[in-house]
């Protein structure tokens, strides 16, 4: 018996991978059989240069998906079956586990070094920077919720936005990015991580709609019994859902994280 569960429908969404461009190199990603490639870093032309320039690299994995997510929903408008006036409204959710851990690494070098610190830099280092930078470009006044939780930070997230849900909003735009820890960090990492990026914007769950309709069922990790080892932990949380929603044969996917057993379940 699972202690909670959440359902939702996908109206638009995006992602970014590095190295990942084909359908071929996608499909390959969504396998296993291909790795992200490079240090790339997207565009987000969609962003004003001068904002854009502060952005870091896991910032711009977030940044372009959100306004990709953004973009496909402006042009299928029939996806929405509760019409809002304008996107600006969407409340948003960003959720990284590391964030902007990198930044401040930098910043703590500098520091070590008796070196001047960049104000930019330090102004740019806590966790909701990217989710204020997207709300200053948009112009936008919609509720804006940063999350990081440890291995379950995309579960969290998910919950978070289907709060939001519950609370009245007809939309709520999740964004997800994360990368690798820094290197000096390296030895810390207690998964496999891999950058990437991805958005969708979510509204309650109607199976009806021609929309993917995914849930999320959770327990406490005691009550599974030898259930344990059924859990799909190869891959980061931001990589492994990505993939389980990309990969349109995959009915299931269930992870262990943070003391807790997570069920992700697609209907349509």
């Amino acid at each position: 018996m699972y202690s909670g569960d959440v359902s939702f429908s996908v109206a638009a969404h995006a992602q970014w991978v590095p190295g990942i461009e084909s359908a071929i190199d996608w499909q390959q990603w969504i396998r296993g059989d291909r790795q992200t490639a490079g240090s790339g870093e997207p565009a987000v032309k969609a962003m004003p240069p001068m904002l854009r320039r502060r952005t870091s690299p896991v910032g711009k994995l977030a940044l372009e998906t959100a306004y990709g997510a953004l973009t496909t929903a402006a042009s299928h408008p029939s996806h929405d079956t509760s019409p809002n006036a304008s996107n600006l409204d969407i409340p948003v959710v960003f959720a990284s586990r590391h964030g902007e851990c990198a930044r401040s690494v930098e910043l703590q070098m500098a520091l070590a070094e008796a070196a001047p610190m960049s104000p930019t830099a330090f102004s740019l280092s806590v966790h909701n920077a990217n989710a204020g930078l997207f709300s200053i470009a948009r112009g936008s006044p919609a509720n804006t919720v940063a999350i990081a939780a440890g291995q379950s930070t995309v579960e969290h997230a998910v919950i978070e936005a289907c709060g939001l849900l519950a609370d009245g909003a007809p939309q709520v735009l999740l964004v997800v990015a994360d990368a690798p820890l820094p290197t000096m960090f390296a030895d810390f990492a207690d998964e496999h991580e891999e950058p990437c990026g991805w958005s969708w914007l979510i509204q309650a769950a109607d199976e009806q709609e021609a929309l993917p309709t995914l849930s999320l069922q959770w327990q406490q990790a005691h009550a599974v019994g030898d259930a344990a080892p059924h859990a799909n932990n190869t891959a980061a949380g931001p990589a492994a859902v990505l993939r389980f929603f990309l990969d349109a044969d995959a009915s299931t996917l269930h992870r262990h994280a943070d003391g807790r057993r997570w069920q992700w379940m697609r209907h349509a």
